[in-house]
């Protein structure tokens, strides 16, 4: 069983936030943080801690969050292009551990991310 993280209490409605997308499987909604001008935060509905710890039995639930990123960014008019990025880890930058996909648009981005 996973910690009860900010992300849990967003998808239980007990912390506010700017929600742009939802279905049955993920939420979607804005990083009150952005670091580019459109930068979403996607979200599983189910608990997964970290990409790492994804397991066989969440490979179409892996689909389905990069097809709602693709969804969302057509909603969002990102048409000239935008980023999707999973941090994994403390070294890779994660700080909630509830599995998360920035995405981050609006501008040029630069290379290499940071």
């Amino acid at each position: 069983m996973s910690e009860d993280t900010l992300f849990s209490k967003i998808i239980r409605r007990e912390i506010p936030a700017d929600i742009v997308y939802e279905d049955e499987l993920c939420l979607a909604f804005r990083d009150i943080a952005p670091q580019a001008p459109t930068h979403i935060l996607v979200i599983p509905k189910k608990p997964i801690p970290a990409l790492s710890e994804a397991q066989e039995a969440d490979k179409a639930l892996l689909g389905h969050l990069l097809l709602a990123v693709g969804e969302i960014a057509q909603q969002q008019k990102l048409d000239t292009g935008y980023r999707v990025v999973i941090n994994t880890g403390e070294d890779g930058g994660q700080t909630v551990f509830h599995l998360h996909m920035h995405l981050l648009g609006g501008r040029s981005l630069s290379w290499p991310p940071g």
